[in-house]
């Protein structure tokens, strides 16, 4: 089982930037792939950003590359979201996620963090 805690979300002015951590329990982190989702009010939940469990690939949608980077400190069972040059689309709850595939897809998800961007 692994336990997911997002954190550093906030209001922030379009053009600003905001930097997300995921912290994770278990001592099996450094297994796991790590994924950034968002759900925008009244929209389905949409895949963000992934990172293997080296953090050696990463993934982005189109509309967050180039704005937006994922990192993860395996030490630290923690993973990062640093966000950039954020625009009002941006705004949505963002939840952390861990995915290993072990015969069986085990996931697991956090509560979310609240990103708000103003115009």
């Amino acid at each position: 089982q692994v336990q997911l805690v997002e954190s550093g979300g906030g209001l922030v002015q379009a053009g600003g930037s905001l930097r997300l951590s995921c912290a994770a329990s278990g001592r099996t982190f450094r297994s796991y792939n790590m994924g950034w989702f968002r759900q925008a009010p009244g929209k389905e939940r949409e895949f963000v950003t992934g990172i293997d469990w080296s953090g050696a690939n990463t993934y982005y949608t189109d509309s967050v590359k180039g704005r937006f980077t994922i990192s993860r400190d395996n030490a630290k069972n923690t993973v990062y979201l640093q966000m950039n040059s954020l625009k009002p689309e941006d705004t949505a709850v963002y939840y952390c996620n861990a995915e290993r595939v072990a015969v069986l897809i085990y996931s697991y998800w956090g509560q979310g963090t609240q990103v708000t961007v103003s115009s």
